[in-house]
C-alpha cells in the first residue's frame, strides 16, 4: 500500500473531526502557552534565554530537573527531555538563540512516561515560540545531533519506576555484579563520542572489538577485546577512575590475548563456554551507519483539497530546499532518518499533525521490509529556524 492511502483514511487525520477542529488555532495555542507558563521546569529564569544544555526526567508525570552532574548519564527504564540552546549569526552580527528538543525513550520506559515526555516536549516548544526542533530519540538508535551533545553517553539499567538502586550505590552490596561495555559511537562527527552501556553480566555480552569493565564488588575487572581501539582502553580507564574515586579495590587490566583473560569470561558463566571469540552485538547503534538503504523520499503533507492527504513527490531523486513549499508540511525520509519540515502558512491542522503521520509512516515501513524501521530518529523543524543537521540531510 502506498504511504499515502494508509494515512488519508485515517480518522485522526480528518480535519473535520470535532475532536481535532481547534488542533492548531489561537485558542490552542493560547491553552498550550498558558500551560508551558506555568511549568517550573521551564520557567527558572534560564531556559529559552540562556545557551547551554538543559534535561529533565519524567518522574509520575512530572518534569523533574536532571543533575547537571549526571548529564550524559541516562537510565533504560526512564524517558527524558534534553534542551540544547545554542547561539548562530554571531559573526555577521545577527545573533539569534536556536533550540533543539530531544526526547529520549529508553528501552524499558513505560507507555506513560514517553507520552509525558512528547506532550511535554510540545508544551516546551510552544513556550519557546513554536521555533524549536524537536526529536524524538529512541536508545537503541540515537542521532548523531543527539550524540553530539554528549563526550560520553552512559545507560544504567533500571529507573525511576523500579526503585532501582545501582551497584555503585549500595557499598554494601558484595554479591552483585556489573558489566559496562565501551565503544565508540560512529557518525556524530565527533572523535571521542563515546558510549558506557550497562549490559547483562554475561559472557554472552561480551564482543572482541570492545572493553568491558566488571564491577564485582570487591574487584574490578577490565577486560580489552582484541579488536579494541586505543580511545576506548582510554575511555575505560576513565570510567574505573569513577568507580574507585570513592572506594579503595583492587583493579586488573586484561587484554583478551593475555592468558589470564579467561578469568572475566569464567566469572561472566563462561568457564564451560569453550569459545575464544566473542561477538555480542552492540545494543547501541549508530543511525546513520546502519541506514535501511532506502532511497530518499519526499512527502507532501496537505489539506488544500478539504482533507488531509499525504503524497510522494519525489522517490530516489535529489531532494532540495526549493522542493519545499512553505503552504504545506513534508516528510524527508533519508534511510536512517526522518525528518519533518513545517511551512509557516501551512494550516494549524498540518503542523499540529506532524509526530502523528511520522509515526505512522514508519509503521507502514515496519509492515513492509524495514522492521528495524521504529529505530529511526524522528525530528521536526519550522520553515526560517531549520537546524544545520536538516540541511546536511537533503541535498541543497
Amino acid at each position: 500500500m502506498p504511504p499515502h492511502e494508509g494515512l488519508t483514511h485515517l480518522k485522526e487525520y480528518d480535519i473535520k473531526d470535532s475532536n481535532i477542529e481547534l488542533i492548531g488555532t489561537e485558542i490552542d495555542h493560547r491553552v498550550k502557552y498558558n500551560s508551558a507558563a506555568t511549568e517550573p521546569a521551564w520557567n527558572n529564569g534560564t531556559v529559552g534565554q540562556v545557551a547551554g544544555l538543559y534535561i529533565w526526567r519524567i518522574e509520575d508525570f512530572e518534569v523533574v530537573v536532571w543533575p547537571k552532574e549526571k548529564a550524559g548519564q541516562f537510565y533504560d527504564g526512564d524517558s527524558y527531555i534534553v534542551l540544547h540552546s545554542f547561539k548562530v549569526g554571531e559573526k555577521e552580527g545577527k545573533e539569534k538563540l536556536i533550540h533543539d528538543i530531544f526526547f529520549w525513550l529508553g528501552s524499558k520506559t513505560s507507555q506513560d512516561e514517553a507520552g509525558t515526555a512528547a506532550y511535554k516536549t510540545v508544551e516546551l516548544d510552544e513556550f519557546l515560540k513554536g521555533v524549536a526542533t524537536q526529536h524524538r530519540e529512541i536508545q537503541q538508535s540515537p542521532s548523531g545531533e543527539f550524540m553530539g551533545l554528549f563526550p560520553r553517553l552512559k545507560i544504567l539499567s533500571g529507573g525511576v519506576q523500579s526503585g532501582f538502586r545501582h551497584v555503585e550505590e549500595d557499598a554494601e552490596s558484595k554479591e552483585m555484579s556489573t558489566l559496562l561495555r565501551i565503544f565508540k559511537h560512529l557518525g556524530t562527527g565527533r572523535a571521542d563520542s563515546m558510549v558506557v552501556i550497562e549490559v547483562e553480566p554475561t559472557w554472552q555480552s561480551l564482543n572482541e572489538e570492545d572493553v568491558f569493565v566488571l564491577d564485582k564488588g570487591d574487584k574490578i575487572w577490565v577486560w580489552q577485546g582484541k579488536k579494541c581501539s586505543p580511545m576506548e582502553k582510554a575511555k575505560a580507564a576513565q570510567v574505573v577512575n569513577d568507580l574507585t574515586i570513592a572506594k579503595h579495590i583492587d583493579v586488573e587490566v586484561l587484554a583478551q590475548t593475555d592468558s589470564r583473560s579467561r578469568l572475566v569470561v569464567d566469572l561472566l558463566g563462561g568457564k564451560d563456554a569453550g569459545r575464544t571469540e566473542f561477538h555480542a552485538p552492540r545494543p547501541v547503534s549508530s543511525s546513520n551507519v546502519a541506514s535501511s538503504g532506502r532511497p530518499h523520499r519526499l512527502f507532501r503533507l496537505s489539506d488544500a483539497s478539504g482533507a488531509l492527504s499525504f503524497d510522494l513527490i519525489k522517490d530516489g531523486t535529489p531532494i532540495q530546499r526549493r522542493d519545499l513549499d512553505g503552504n504545506d508540511v513534508f516528510l524527508v525520509d533519508i534511510g536512517s532518518a526522518i525528518w519533518v519540515w513545517r511551512g509557516l502558512k501551512a494550516s494549524k491542522a498540518e503542523k499540529a499533525m506532524w509526530l502523528n503521520v511520522a509515526q505512522s509512516y514508519v509503521r507502514q515501513l515496519q509492515g513492509g521490509a524495514d522492521s528495524n524501521a521504529h529505530l529511526m530518529p524522528l525530528a521536526s523543524v519550522v520553515e526560517g529556524n531549520e537546524s544545520p543537521a536538516f540541511f546536511k540531510a537533503i541535498e541543497v
